[in-house]
Parts: C-alpha cells; structure tokens; sequence
C-alpha cells in the first residue's frame, strides 16, 4: 500500500503537458512583447502591465494593469493572442482605478530621506501645469502627507455608489486627498499586520472615489516589505520616482528598493537626491553636509536618470505651519520635473 504522504511519479503523458503549457506561455509572453505602450516606448511585458499570467491548456488567463486613457490596450491584447492557433480563449481582467489616467509611486529605500515631503511637493509642482492630481498616502508607518499639507484631525467621509461604498478625498491646495493618518486615531501608533495591513491597503487601492485626475502619486512606505510589493503588484502604477538622501547609508538602501521595484517589474523613471546641500543665508554658498556626488554616482551606476537635487530648507521645521507651496527652493526644482512629467504623460486636457 502506498503512503498517502509520497507522492507517486507522474503519469508518462503529465509531463509533456507541462512542457507544452510552459512553451505556450512563453509563446504568449513573446506575443505581448510585441505590444508597445507608446507613451513609454517599452513593452507591456517588460513595463509590468502584464500579470498573473497562466495558460491552461488552450486558454489564457491574465491581469492588464492600466490607466484610464489606456482602456484600448485590451482589445489589442485580446487580439494579438487570439492569432496564436492553439488559443481557444483569452481571458483578460482589466485592473485599473477609474478616472485615473496616470498613477506614480513615490518610494525609499529607507525613512527619513524626506520621501512624504518630495511627493507633496511633487503634487504642489504638477497642479501649476494645470493637471488634475490626488495624493494616496499610504505610507502605514509614518503617515506625514496630511500635516505637511497643513490638516490636522479630520472625518474621512463615505458616500454610496453604484459600485458600493467609497472614501471620499479630502481637497487641499487643489490637490486630492487619502492618507491612511486621516482613518488613525491621533498619538495611536498603526499596528497592523498581515492580512490586516493587506486588506487597508487594498481598499486605498480600489475604494477611494478619486473623481477625474490625471496624476495619482502613492507615497509608499519605505523599504522593501510585503505592503510596498502589495501596492505595487494591485495597483496600476507604471513607475516609480525614487528619493534618497547624499548619505552611504542611505544610498545602500536605495539598491536594494530599485532592485526590488524591477524584480516585480516596474520601471523606476527617475531619482530625486534630497538633503543636497545646505545654501548659506548670508553668502549662499553650498555646502553639502552629508556628503557630494552620491546621487549622481548611484543614478549612473543603476542607470536611473537623477531628476534633481533638493536643497535642506530649515523652514521645513515649521511642517504643518507655512503655506507648503510658497517655497521658492522647492519651485525651482520640482516645476522642471513637472513639465518634464507632463511632456511624457500628458494630461486629460
């Protein structure tokens, strides 16, 4: 008699089966590879647009990532695979947030690099193109976005829709907002775990009435955890802008998070050196505290573009204080890469 807990050798034709199902996905992978998202210039494969992908038997299952503006690519999918000969059925589930034409990750390899305040300002800078953006603060350990745009304790409205219940975003400085700090009690620390952490994370993802934008920036958590692959691998972000500091420590977290984004495949577009230096109030002379070079140095050894270098603004103390959008520090180095932004992904204008 054979012990339940041995697994017996597989029929003889089990394994042409599953040679042949691995030739077909690759076939089908080689297929995608041909469909290119022109705003990018890439392929939808090499782009992350495509996942969980199987074949079974003659049918295709997979999930297209997408923005709002991008709806099209699913019939091209469907019809690109539909040409192979052995394919009965492609089943194609379209994932993306409604209204929402571009969405962008904000990440770190570690805290404190100043992540929260680049996407701030980052926002700040693309409402002055005229485009339409919203905030997801999902950043679970240290939800900053709310009292760096000035907010204290607010209500997070629900309101009913056809597709069921929805948060409503808060609005400031024209730019929309969700912050996982606008559900948590105040001085209360987020101690959320597992699946717990997983469904929070999800329902930012898929329960927010954004509305009609065309940016969607997600401040994500810092570091290389299950939360950042769950944001990235259920949402429609096709790319993520990467903030560091001079530091070496700082820069050695900073391999590890690109090397982590372009596993699961998404493209990190661009890298912003925060902390750069220091400009003296009376001679405004530069001087680089925590060291020269070193963004400059990782962006040329990952071959990531280095978007710009932040200065250190003391009035950054006074967070939740001043008016976030009238810093003339920030202006000149956030507004260039806004433009450059908007020149790649355009707008719903």
């Amino acid at each position: 008699m054979v012990s339940p807990f041995q697994t017996s050798a597989p029929a003889p034709e089990a394994i042409p089966s599953s040679l042949e199902e691995a030739a077909r996905k690759a076939e089908v992978i080689a297929q995608l590879k041909h469909l290119h998202e022109p705003t990018l210039g890439n392929d939808l494969v090499s782009l992350g647009m495509v996942r969980h992908l199987r074949v079974v038997g003659d049918y295709v299952y997979l999930r297209l990532y997408v923005g709002a503006h991008q709806l099209a690519l699913e019939h091209q999918v469907q019809q690109r695979l539909s040409e192979l000969p052995w394919v009965k059925k492609v089943y194609v589930q379209l994932c993306t947030i409604p209204g929402v034409r571009t969405t962008l990750a904000i990440a770190s390899g570690k805290g404190g690099v100043g992540k929260s305040t680049t996407a701030v300002q980052l926002a700040i800078a693309l409402t002055r193109t005229g485009a339409k953006v919203g905030l997801l603060d999902a950043d679970i350990y240290g939800p900053n976005v709310p009292q760096l745009l000035g907010l204290g304790q607010v209500q997070v409205e629900v309101v009913e829709t056809p597709e069921g219940q929805r948060f409503v975003p808060l609005e400031v400085h024209g730019i929309k907002l969700m912050s996982v700090g606008l559900l948590a009690e105040p001085d209360h620390p987020l101690a959320w775990r597992g699946p717990v952490l997983h469904k929070i994370l999800t329902q930012f993802i898929q329960q927010v009435a954004w509305g009609d934008l065309d940016y969607l920036l997600v401040d994500l958590p810092p570091g290389t955890g299950d939360a950042q692959i769950t944001l990235v691998q259920e949402s429609p972000i096709c790319g993520v802008i990467m903030v560091t500091t001079p530091h070496a420590i700082a820069l050695a977290d900073l391999r590890r998070s690109i090397h982590m984004f372009r596993q699961v495949g998404v493209p990190v577009l661009g890298l912003i050196e925060n902390m750069s230096y220091l400009v003296c109030p009376c001679c405004d002379t530069r001087t680089p505290i925590f060291g020269g070079g070193g963004g400059a140095q990782i962006a040329a050894e990952l071959s990531v573009s280095l978007w710009g270098q932040v200065p250190i603004d003391p009035g950054l103390s006074e967070a939740g204080k001043a008016d976030p959008t009238s810093d003339s520090l920030f202006k000149a180095v956030f507004d260039p890469i806004a433009q450059g932004l908007k020149g790649t992904f355009g707008s719903g204008e």
